[in-house]
């Protein structure tokens, strides 16, 4: 087996074109990302057809990019590995597609990656010495996965959403006050100027056993009381809303998290997908576990969202395992954690 190998990562799965190159599933030698926020923002969202022609249109410059700044020339790279699900079909294809053309182009092994376990291994590129087994709350705008990372690439799930993910919801609440897209970020920065005490939201499935999770219901609280405070002509106070809103959702991803770590004697946590970005989750989990002597691993916030790198890290251990695929790949956009392909 090689000693050193390079992997070319692609990531398509959203509204970012992606590139990647990545050694030994832990050195990143490049990392480019091209964003659509601007132009989804116009909409409040993601629009599908105009996510997957911005990747067309991307996605040549951005492989070019990362070849670059990786100071590579085709040669070093010993794979090619691109997300396959889940995600938005027609914008997972564009990434299949092109991952397909370079392997065969190239004579280079195909590795399709589960886009879920890229988030896990982002957890190996910002902390090296991070290994299994551990315990990792996977949270984005599309999941919420509370999961035992038994091995590289072997997850245990023991708790997901029922309905909204906790992206989804911050999502549909910054459109509800005002915010707008992408909610995320934005829920973050009115929640600092605001009281997350102010309002008493519903904390959802903490009174139940297991380790699901469901945002819907929190959501609709947050509705409702919109709606009251408008027909009863008082005030709505946006960074109240929002404060309060956050740390509903803190609070419930953080007690989940540390009642299963308590249940199953784990005392390794990582945090990943986009909401591991949030300053309000990232403070709850670094108090909790350090209240508790947990280790706890949360990668660096470029990390955080959609990106090749943990694409590439994710590949390293397919790779080492000979787990390819051939050019029959295809997108699965919904695709479940642990899937193969």
């Amino acid at each position: 087996m090689k000693t050193n190998v390079k992997i070319l990562a692609i990531e398509s799965s959203c509204d970012e074109t992606a590139a990647a190159v990545v050694e030994n599933g832990r050195k990143v030698l490049s990392n480019i990302i091209s964003s659509q926020i601007a132009i989804h923002t116009i909409y409040g969202g993601v629009v599908p057809e105009i996510a997957s022609r911005k990747h067309l249109e991307n996605i040549d410059g951005v492989i070019r990019l990362a070849m670059q700044e990786a100071a590579c020339e085709w040669k070093d790279i010993d794979a090619i590995a691109v997300t396959f699900g889940p995600g938005l079909v027609g914008a997972l294809l564009v990434g299949v597609a092109e991952a397909k053309a370079l392997a065969y182009a190239l004579d280079k092994p195909l590795i399709g990656v589960d886009h879920m376990e890229g988030h896990i291994a982002a957890n190996y590129i910002s902390n090296v010495d991070w290994e299994p087994p551990f315990l990792c709350l996977v949270v984005s705008g599309g999941h919420t996965h509370l999961a035992v990372v038994e091995d590289y690439g072997v997850n245990r799930i023991l708790g997901q959403t029922r309905d909204d993910a906790a992206g989804e919801a911050f999502d549909k609440v910054a459109r509800a006050i005002g915010l707008g897209y992408p909610g995320g970020p934005k829920i973050q920065k009115a929640a600092e100027q605001g009281n997350p005490e102010a309002i008493h939201f519903p904390r959802p499935c903490l009174d139940e056993d297991g380790y699901d999770f469901s945002f819907s219901g929190l959501k609709s609280a947050v509705l409702n009381y919109l709606n009251q405070q408008e027909m009863k002509k008082e005030p709505i106070r946006q960074a109240d809303v929002a404060a309060s809103f956050q740390q509903a959702v803190v609070d419930v991803l953080t007690a989940k998290t540390m009642q299963a770590a308590k249940q199953y004697q784990i005392r390794k946590i990582a945090v990943a997908g986009g909401v591991s970005a949030n300053a309000g989750l990232r403070k709850a989990m670094t108090e909790a576990c350090q209240k508790r002597g947990f280790e706890l691993s949360i990668p660096k916030l470029v990390l955080c969202t959609d990106n090749a790198a943990m694409i590439g890290s994710a590949a390293y251990t397919l790779y080492q395992k000979g787990q390819f695929a051939d050019l029959s790949l295809n997108a699965v956009p919904n695709l479940t954690l642990g899937a193969k392909n």
